[in-house]
């Protein structure tokens, strides 16, 4: 990274996306090929426009309170700014930078024309009741809805800000904006005609395992019988793990802040039934502890997933960002993990992704010299939870036909495209690769044949693909020359 000098702070999340970005650019033969595309670095690293601003707001016993508040806008070269609002108390602007500078390539995949944002604030949601929560997102909006609307910047919800706080925001932005503009918020309810969009609770998560799908495909291989190692147990959790055990898979695992919740006994695994009591518990702010009395699990107080599954296949990070390290990839390959895809942003660290390309390149080697083992692959986030930002977009569309689509058809658009994601991403990765995947590497054209393939990179791939859309429309645009 040298040769690019950077004036940010300390901001150990958003430089962390941000090197990632450039080793993957500056490690393939990109510049090499488009040498004019590195003049677009210093630009593309810094955002448009960054708004912070106090929230002040009224607790259930009259008292002043304040939050910061922000929103940064990223990046609008392929379209409006688009990315959640995030609610937790470690919100602050090196996280929102990263997650904003993720939101450009993510949406970049997705085809659709959406440009890079993220926001929030550092206010807790967890224990304030419905009408704290109602009166801080209204006075959220009170600031927020200067800077957003449809064709300018659209925010959904993120970690903390569910339907409810969609739906207080909505009903605060119209309240303070004379047009009804039914397209400036994603995520919103679809009963009672507020212009919501089906599928998108389980966007993320159904995403993920559409993405995982097509990963098994090129190794040919089927995603029933699988046995799966999920975090978390929100949205993105749930419905991933849904879609698993629809498909004939086994889910292991899930987890909170508190602990892990582990199967004791594969035959034992997490049912839909399982997935509905956690789902209404989260509803009510309550802890996967709550279930430690069934003798079907293990609770682990204080740890993850990873290290406390004793057989597995795939593993699923969908908490929050680098929740996977270089210890838990090691521990997961000893149990037999040959996939890691990441619901969440950022759920490695930079050890873990490192370790993660290191047994990839590791297998492609001995699918060279003939003798094929240790196969694994690794699927960063922008790439495999993408589903959740691209029905968002869906929704917008929705919102500029004044119609609402079926469930089959958002679900159908969403596997399209998740499937496109991952075809773009092989292909670009081995275009503009540096590694010698030798004779046996497989097109996305080629998934489905059944024969052995050196397996290209796809945090390469998805890197590349998300940078040349943004980098050459920036381009276009005049933004750097």
């Amino acid at each position: 990274m040298s040769e690019f000098n950077f004036t940010h702070g300390i901001e150990p999340e958003f430089e962390q996306a941000r090197d990632e970005i450039i080793k993957s650019l500056t490690e393939s033969t990109v510049f090499e090929k488009n040498p004019d595309l590195k003049r677009c670095i210093p630009v593309i690293v810094e955002p448009e426009r960054v708004i912070e601003f106090r929230v002040t707001w009224e607790d259930d016993k009259g008292n002043a309170r304040v939050n910061r508040g922000y929103r940064v806008q990223f990046n609008s070269a392929i379209g409006p700014y688009k990315g959640g609002l995030r609610f937790h108390p470690s919100v602050n602007l090196s996280i929102l930078k990263f997650l904003g500078f993720e939101q450009i390539f993510k949406n970049a995949l997705t085809g659709l024309p959406i440009g890079g944002g993220k926001g929030g604030s550092d206010f807790d949601p967890h224990d304030k009741s419905d009408n704290e929560i109602r009166r801080f997102c209204q006075a959220f909006m009170t600031e927020l809805h200067r800077h957003i609307g449809a064709d300018i910047d659209v925010p959904a919800g993120d970690i903390g800000v569910g339907g409810r706080e969609v739906g207080f925001l909505y009903g605060a932005y119209k309240r303070l904006q004379p047009k009804r503009d039914f397209g400036v918020l994603t995520g919103k309810d679809t009963r009672y005609g507020l212009n919501g969009s089906f599928i998108r609770p389980e966007a993320t998560g159904y995403g993920l395992i559409y993405f995982v799908q097509n990963m098994l495909a090129y190794l040919g291989k089927d995603i029933k019988g699988m046995q799966c190692a999920v975090s978390g147990s929100g949205n993105v959790a749930q419905f991933a793990a849904k879609k698993l055990i629809n498909l004939g898979a086994t889910v292991l695992s899930l987890s909170d802040s508190r602990g892990a919740l582990v199967v004791k006994n594969p035959g034992d695994a997490f049912t839909l039934k399982d997935l509905e009591v956690i789902a209404a518990l989260k509803v009510r702010k309550g802890s996967l502890e709550e279930l430690a009395g069934d003798a079907r699990f293990n609770w682990l107080p204080g740890q993850r997933p990873w290290k406390n599954v004793k057989k597995v296949d795939i593993a699923l990070p969908c908490a929050t960002q680098n929740e996977n390290d270089a210890d838990d990839v090691e521990a997961l390959v000893k149990a037999g993990c040959f996939i890691i895809a990441e619901g969440s942003n950022m759920g490695s660290t930079d050890a873990a992704v490192q370790k993660m390309e290191a047994l990839r390149v590791a297998y492609n080697e001995s699918v060279k010299a003939g003798k094929p083992t240790g196969m694994f692959w690794y699927s960063p986030g922008k790439a495999s939870n993408a589903g959740g930002v691209a029905v968002s977009a869906l929704e917008m569309a929705q919102n500029s036909q004044r119609m609402t689509w079926a469930p089959e058809r958002v679900d159908e658009e969403l596997n399209n495209i998740m499937t496109n994601i991952f075809n773009e991403s092989v292909d670009n990765s081995a275009t503009y690769t540096r590694e010698d995947l030798g004779k046996t590497v497989k097109s996305s054209a080629q998934k489905n044949e059944n024969c052995v393939s050196a397996l290209p990179s796809l945090v390469q791939g998805a890197n590349i693909t998300g940078f040349l859309k943004v980098a050459n429309a920036m381009k276009v645009h005049g933004d750097w020359w």
